[in-house]
């Protein structure tokens, strides 16, 4: 069969176009043509699907890696950075994705609501927004057909990473956990903020972050997430990736996770390494040892 154009990604957002009906039913065609040529002889296909999911009233977007193969799979969500999104920095999550689909695990990378392509306002960002994100994105995924609710797993990168530690403790389903420079200790923020910042933040409500407007809210947040102590409450397995000369978060957060996990556990150090392990060497690294955890975990 002849697809009606050379589109390789189906799409399970269920969006309309707005402005051009008929762009919405030729894009249609092609999705269901990738979805009828992604299943043959009872064999799924390796595919990408674009997908959004509604949280509080909000459409969050992210793209669906699934394996190639028979039976429902794994699968694992991947938390952004702050102001980051779905594909990170060097294309970091978009490779690990990939990465993970090419050995018989899903992946969900979705850009966090007020981040990226998904709907809200940045100003309306907070960790405690994020987290509620990565809980609904663990539920869109239990519910696809594709995947096996019981193998869940969640990775986070910096901000992310807090996030992602928050979520497993609270959702208590996810049986791996990987953490890359993760951010183990909130109060940072506050406290990097000197007094001008502090007046203008209570004068307006918001700080200018390099284009990003952080709200007095979001700082509030972080007075209340504390995620070494939520650490303590996940049962799972997780793995800790850090680099030695992380300029953004110290490696002394990934000492303190390690600390505080009291579950089956490893710290890896990867010496050198900046906060986005922005090196050849260093991404092969953490990407190697992230995907022989989940292997080992969710497989």
């Amino acid at each position: 069969m002849t697809p009606p154009l050379a589109l390789p990604l189906s799409s399970r957002s269920g969006s309309t176009e707005k402005f051009c009906p008929y762009l919405s039913v030729l894009r249609q065609q092609c999705y269901n043509w990738a979805d009828e040529t992604n299943l043959r002889n009872g064999v799924r296909e390796m595919a990408e699907h674009f997908v959004q999911f509604r949280v509080e009233g909000q459409s969050v977007y992210g793209m669906l890696h699934l394996p190639e193969g028979k039976g429902k799979v794994p699968a694992v969500a991947l938390c952004h950075g702050f102001t980051g999104n779905r594909i990170e920095a060097h294309r970091l999550f978009v490779k690990m994705a990939r990465l993970l689909a090419a050995n018989g695990i899903a992946a969900l990378r979705f850009d966090f609501r007020g981040s990226g392509e998904s709907e809200g306002d940045f100003e309306q960002v907070t960790v405690s927004s994020e987290i509620t994100d990565a809980l609904a994105a663990l539920d869109f995924l239990r519910k696809q057909p594709e995947i096996d609710p019981e193998r869940i797993g969640l990775l986070g990168l910096s901000l992310g990473g807090c996030v992602a530690t928050c979520a497993a403790a609270r959702d208590q389903r996810v049986r791996a956990l990987v953490l890359w420079a993760a951010v183990a200790d909130l109060s940072g923020f506050e406290q990097r903020l000197d007094p001008t910042a502090r007046d203008l933040l209570e004068k307006q409500g918001w700080l200018d972050f390099g284009g990003w407007k952080v709200s007095k809210a979001f700082y509030e947040d972080t007075t209340r997430v504390a995620p070494l102590r939520e650490a303590l409450r996940y049962d799972g397995a997780v793995l800790i990736v850090h680099g030695g000369n992380d300029p953004v978060v110290p490696v002394d957060h990934a000492h303190r996770y390690h600390a505080a996990f009291q579950c089956t556990k490893r710290l890896h150090i990867i010496p050198d390494a900046d906060h986005t392990f922005a090196r050849l060497s260093w991404e092969e690294e953490v990407m190697k040892v992230s995907l022989e955890w989940f292997k080992t975990h969710l497989l």
